[in-house]
């Protein structure tokens, strides 16, 4: 097998105050990964010009930062994603508007949005200027309900450098009327599957349901459609870990990623993990519900 240069990871760490971002760099750096903090967005692709010096450098950026805009650090990502020698993920530190807004209580911090208002002000002006970052995210982590420790040991699946750390792999599902995701390594198209939307009692569930996966399940085509995608999948991820690749992401869609895509994430997230892979699984058009009707 030829040999492939093994890319510079170039982690960007974002999200809104309050979420974890200072707590997570924190972390990564005590990983042995280097790390810097706030860098003016007009800086990132200087420091890029040269070799790459590290395996993972960990950038950390907020609202605060100079220069700072969703779409000035987007195009940044585009940058370093058109160097041969780098490669980003941009992590986001998701959290929801009630827990922020707790813990600026507690801290009785001024929101660096609304320095002269309210925090829930600030709060929701950030959400909505952060939010081309959140749908672009490559790793998105929900701290609403994590302590400290939690995030760390979180962070510790991805960014551990551990002896013997392995690949990790992230199954994504997402909806083709809202466009594809970026940043994934495999996309399959899900949609030629029975489709559970068109059954009313099945149409306002997900494919977390087991009735909906039955229901998917039954269609004659899913079985050995699942049984090759698993093993192609499982064939590819050691040649990728051999070649020194730290992520590997694929992408399910079916129509509205709300049923097929989800389900099918599920079960190969699933497979995937009885063969000892490090799995995560994240269901972008959920991500816009509200929480208590995910999996109803």
């Amino acid at each position: 097998m030829e040999h492939v240069e093994r890319k510079q990871e170039i982690v960007i760490v974002t999200g809104p105050a309050g979420a974890g971002r200072t707590t997570a760099i924190k972390a990564i750096e005590d990983f042995g990964i280097e790390t810097i903090d706030n860098l003016p967005l007009n800086l990132i692709n200087r420091i890029l010009y040269g070799p790459p010096t590290a395996d993972t450098l960990a950038i950390g950026i907020d609202t605060r930062t100079r220069g700072f805009s969703s779409e000035a650090l987007l195009e940044v990502i585009d940058n370093i994603e058109e160097k041969p020698s780098y490669r980003p993920t941009l992590l986001y530190l998701d959290c929801s508007t009630e827990t922020l807004l707790r813990r600026f209580s507690e801290t009785r911090r001024r929101h660096p949005a609304s320095p002269d208002g309210s925090p829930a002000l600030g709060i929701e002006q950030e959400v909505e200027t952060l939010n081309p970052l959140r749908e672009r995210a490559d790793i998105l982590i929900d701290t609403s309900e994590l302590s400290p420790h939690q995030l760390r040991a979180e962070l510790s699946r991805w960014f551990g450098q551990s002896e013997g750390k392995g690949l990790s792999v992230s199954v994504q599902s997402f909806s083709y009327k809202r466009g594809t995701p970026r940043g994934v390594d495999m996309m399959i198209d899900c949609r030629f599957l029975r489709n559970p939307h068109w059954e009313s009692a099945l149409r306002p569930l997900t494919g977390l349901v087991p009735k909906v996966g039955e229901y998917v399940s039954d269609d004659p085509l899913f079985a050995p459609f699942f049984q090759q995608l698993k093993d192609f999948v499982e064939l590819l991820l050691p040649a990728y870990q051999a070649e020194g690749k730290a992520y590997f992401s694929v992408g399910m869609g079916c129509t509205g990623g709300q049923h097929r895509s989800v389900f099918v994430a599920e079960k190969l997230a699933e497979a995937l993990s009885e063969k000892g892979w490090m799995v995560s699984t994240r269901h972008k058009e959920m991500e816009r519900w509200p929480k208590e009707g995910a999996g109803k």
